[in-house]
């Protein structure tokens, strides 16, 4: 199994980037899929996540992030907008079994800087 995360990179605070995580091993439309971050020094934390029609979104990203999937290309993205500087980590997708509250898989992550 493996969850390639991709789309990272530098952009101006106020610009916009699109992260995708591109499954194999697994079909994703079994799965909730997430989006988690890190940042240098703190903790990894929740940023979205989507279900079989449901999302969710941390308080800091709610407005600004949309989270979608595409379960015929077994890929779930993160349409990131008014990007602060604050938003810079590494994004990590992640996968979990529908009715389970584990994430079993993660991706390797791909780091956004949000700066000018």
């Amino acid at each position: 199994v493996q969850l390639q995360a991709s789309g990272g990179g530098l952009v101006q605070p106020g610009g916009s980037l699109r992260l995708s995580c591109l499954a194999s091993g697994i079909t994703l439309r079994y799965y909730t899929i997430a989006w988690f971050r890190q940042s240098p020094g703190k903790e990894r934390e929740f940023v979205s996540v989507i279900g079989w029609k449901s999302t969710d979104y941390s308080d800091s990203v709610k407005g600004r992030f949309t989270i979608s999937r595409d379960d015929a290309k077994n890929t779930l993205y993160l349409q990131m907008n008014s990007l602060k500087p604050e938003d810079t980590a590494i994004y990590y997708c992640a996968a979990r079994r529908r009715a389970t509250s584990i994430y079993r898989y993660w991706g390797q992550g791909t780091l956004v800087t949000v700066s000018s």
